[in-house]
C-alpha cells in the first residue's frame, strides 16, 4: 500500500523544519529593520537648498524649511515645485534604504519565487 503523503527519502522534514525556522528568523529581523525604519529622518534639497524637507521612514513629512528668497507671491508655482522635487527626492531615498536593508536580509534567499 503506498504512502499518503510525506516526503519521499524521508530526509525532507527536517530540511523542512530548518527552512521554517530560517523563515521566522528573517520575519523577526525584517519587523526588526522595519521598526528601525521608522526611527529614520531622510533630508532632501531642491532649487539649490532653497527648499528643504525632512520626512520619516515610515513616509510622513516631518519639517519643510523654505529660504526666505524662494517665496515669491509672483512665482508661487515654482515654489510648488521645489516643494514636490524636494519631498519626492526624500521619498524615494527612504524607498532605496527600504530596499538596501530588505536586500541585506533575504540576500541568502536567490529570490524565491512567490516567497518576496
Amino acid at each position: 500500500m503506498a504512502k499518503r503523503g510525506g516526503f519521499p527519502g524521508g530526509g525532507m522534514p527536517g530540511n523542512m523544519a530548518n527552512l521554517m525556522k530560517q523563515a521566522q528568523k528573517m520575519q523577526k529581523q525584517m519587523e526588526e529593520q522595519a521598526k528601525e525604519m521608522e526611527e529614520k529622518s531622510f533630508t532632501a534639497t531642491a532649487g539649490g537648498g532653497a527648499v528643504e524637507v525632512t520626512v520619516s521612514g515610515k513616509k510622513e513629512v516631518q519639517k519643510v524649511k523654505l529660504q526666505e528668497e524662494v517665496v515669491d507671491p509672483d512665482d508661487v508655482e515654482m515654489l510648488e515645485d521645489l516643494i514636490m522635487a524636494a519631498v519626492n527626492e526624500a521619498l524615494r531615498q527612504v524607498d532605496e534604504a527600504n530596499t538596501s536593508a530588505m536586500s541585506k536580509l533575504t540576500g541568502g534567499l536567490g529570490g524565491m519565487p512567490g516567497m518576496f
